[in-house]
């Protein structure tokens, strides 16, 4: 029987010249690259016959392009707590690089220098969840990797360090939503592709 709560469907946005090499991409404003936009078009197909009482983005125009290709622009609303991970110091280089000055460093762990820890990153989501848990509504969210993963462990209750246990492929679509009530916050899906 299919669940009469509501499920919250995340994608994460199209492929960009950054997510393609592995920089880290956070308040940079990349656009999509063509295979980007090809794949944001698909996300609609995979959304058909789903209603959302409202669409959600991120401000970066490769969440926003990503929803408007996908057929979800008109009305969607940005929310800026949907923003990428400020990666700081780190913005533009790739974990390779990073180890490179810094062995060992780990995003969820360490946070970046002059940007975001995990905890920062918690808080934006912990408020988009308090959002979400208002509306009690189905909703559709475009936004990129490292907030996303914060955001499904935070959903289940994790601490935000725990993001770094999902992965997340770019349009990718998850849903979030629960099982008995909503007082049983589940990941119902995670990178469907």
């Amino acid at each position: 029987m299919a669940s009469t709560l509501p499920e919250i469907y995340l994608v994460r946005h199209g492929e960009t010249e950054w997510s393609l090499s592995g920089r880290h991409t956070g308040r940079s404003d990349l656009p999509l690259t063509e295979n980007g936009e090809a794949a944001a078009r698909q996300i609609g197909l995979h959304l058909t016959g789903r209603s959302f009482a409202a669409v959600w983005s991120s401000p970066s125009q490769r969440a926003r392009n990503t929803c408007e290709l996908s057929g979800f622009g008109t009305g969607a609303l940005v929310e800026d707590d949907l923003a990428e991970w400020d990666y700081g110091a780190y913005e533009g280089i790739t974990t390779k690089e990073i180890h490179a000055s810094r062995p060992g460093w780990q995003l969820f762990r360490d946070g970046c220098p002059n940007g975001e820890a995990a905890g920062d990153v918690g808080a934006r989501a912990d408020r988009i969840i308090s959002k979400l848990r208002r509306a009690n509504a189905p909703i559709l969210i475009f936004s990129s990797s490292h907030f996303l993963r914060v955001l499904g462990a935070r959903w289940v209750g994790l601490p935000p360090t725990d993001g770094a246990r999902f992965i997340l492929d770019t349009t990718s679509i998850s849903v979030l939503g629960y099982e008995h009530d909503m007082t049983e916050p589940v990941i119902r899906k995670w990178n469907g592709t």
